[in-house]
């Protein structure tokens, strides 16, 4: 007997990865194939499990991965065995997603199915434009039109002459080709050639641009723009509202394109952050985080962690290692006994204290100098502390607490090595230069970066680039290769960072 599986036809919004429902994310979690189209965020596929089957069937305009009737059977065969399928659609799967005919062939296959509404872009894109589609002074009435009709009809549907008539908004979904001849159409049926109109392309994403005017000249202008799909046609007086109302595109760092060098599992805060302030984020890793080449320092440190006064942590990294290697070895916090612990800045004491550990000593400027100091200050000689580090790393901290006639053991808890290539999708932006902002959160993501696109090339794009370092040490390194950061925040900490970073684009646009 063949085990039969669930299908879940998910709305993915519009683009925004953050629009989807949480209903839909949490199927995504779960799923053991995911079927996605175009317009569905490529972030939301790293919500599904690491071994999940990921099959693209999107469509645009003149390329179909695949018929709609293969896609159709494609879901029912993968519900075999007893799988969660999740389809994963732009916007709502039943607002011109064809998802009612993909719900139809499950019905008839005898293939249980659930379906997930989706942010639909009829709605979500004119709002991030800031129109919004009603509003009680101006529109009580909203139609959603399909822009592109089945061309095997033979004829249109759509009853034109009642649109026109209309004094609601219309919002044209997937209308680029058609967009000059339905604004004809609205025009010959009566509708106002002042209408308020507006397209906006690839709209909820860092790409977004909208185009304004009035219903007898919005296709010139869209064409004169350059404006390419996905986009939507807005018509109606809602659409003279979007230059007061306009938000996501008044963004700090919106249109600017930031390169992010940390590591690709520390990556997500800052690009998090930067992405909210309006930026486009290039993730670049520098760093490849692995054990060190010889556990056994470490093992040892940690069978003799009650010889110890203080633990030392230099990074949220060191923490996460030190950790993981004292988990493996069959032990807990309890290991850790009497000891005190420090931290060199906020975000490693963030990871001490997510493990159920306060630090007991944080120094208030977020460098070894400092935390050497302040430790020194607190031991006497002949004291014994464990450093707990990369297995390269600054010597500035041992070599400070050795003269001060402490005991300092190093022991390497990772190693942080540079990946063999910049991803695919930063490579083509950064042979071309079209970068506006290079991030550094420390000397290693220079000197990786420096290596991976060599210096010469480093030094040309910070050329053109506002340069960003989190503090003196990253400064320092950056200095070293030529380059002056334009930005350091006073507090070393990713929220500082880009609190600094809105703020210098902030008063250049002044």
């Amino acid at each position: 007997m063949t085990m039969t599986g669930k299908v879940y036809l998910i709305g993915a919004g519009p683009g925004d990865p953050g629009l989807i429902t949480v209903k839909g994310l949490k199927a995504l979690e779960k799923a053991a194939v995911v079927i996605y189209d175009q317009l569905a965020s490529p972030e939301l596929l790293q919500a599904a499990p690491a071994g999940a089957e990921l099959i693209y069937v999107g469509k645009k305009a003149g390329d179909h991965a695949l018929p709609q009737g293969d896609i159709n059977r494609l879901l029912v065969d993968k519900a075999t065995g007893g799988r969660v399928v999740v389809r994963l659609k732009g916007g709502d799967p039943f607002v011109f997603g064809r998802g009612g005919e993909e719900a139809e062939a499950l019905a008839a296959a005898g293939v249980p199915f659930e379906v997930v509404p989706g942010v639909s872009a009829a709605v979500a894109v004119p709002a991030y434009a800031g129109i919004p589609v009603t509003h009680r002074g101006l529109a009580s009435l909203v139609t959603f039109i399909t822009g592109h009709e089945d061309p095997s009809k033979g004829g249109s549907d759509i009853p034109w002459d009642a649109l026109a008539r209309t004094r609601g908004t219309l919002v044209f979904l997937m209308g680029v080709k058609n967009l000059a001849e339905n604004c004809r159409r609205l025009l010959a049926g009566g509708r106002s050639a002042d209408t308020p109109a507006a397209v906006i392309e690839s709209g909820t994403l860092p790409t977004q641009r909208t185009v304004s005017g009035a219903l007898a000249d919005i296709a010139r202008r869209a064409g004169e723009a350059g404006i390419r799909p996905p986009a939507i046609l807005v018509v109606g007086e809602v659409a003279s509202l979007r230059e007061r109302l306009a938000w996501w595109e008044k963004r700090p760092l919106w249109g600017k394109t930031a390169v992010v060098t940390r590591t690709r599992e520390q990556a997500s805060a800052l690009v998090e952050l930067l992405a909210a302030a309006g930026a486009r984020c290039l993730t670049v890793p520098t760093l490849e985080i692995g054990p060190p080449d010889d556990s056994g320092p470490l093992d040892r440190a940690i069978a003799d962690l009650n010889t110890y006064r203080w633990v030392i942590f230099t990074s949220a990294n060191g923490v996460t290692a030190f950790f993981q290697r004292l988990y493996h070895l069959g032990w807990d916090v309890r290991a850790l006994g009497k000891c005190s612990l420090a931290a060199i800045g906020p975000a490693t004491a963030q990871a001490l204290q997510e493990r159920g550990l306060m630090a007991d000593l944080v120094p208030g400027s977020f460098v070894a100098e400092e935390l050497a100091q302040a430790l020194i200050r607190r031991l006497e000689p002949g004291a014994r502390v464990l450093l707990a580090r990369a297995q390269v790393a600054r010597d500035a901290l041992p070599e400070m607490l050795r003269r001060a006639y402490i005991h300092a053991d190093v022991v390497p808890v990772y190693h942080a090595r540079r990946p063999d290539a910049v991803p695919p999708e930063a490579r083509a932006a950064l042979e071309a230069g079209r970068v506006d902002l290079l991030t550094f959160t420390s000397s290693n993501t220079v000197k990786h970066f420096a290596a991976l696109v060599g210096e010469a090339r480093l030094r040309e794009l910070a050329k053109d680039a506002v340069v960003a370092a989190i503090g003196p040490i990253t400064a320092k390194t950056l200095r070293e290769y030529g380059i002056t950061p334009h930005i350091i925040p006073p507090e070393f900490t990713i929220p500082a960072l880009v609190t600094a970073i809105t703020d210098y684009f902030t008063a250049s646009r002044r």
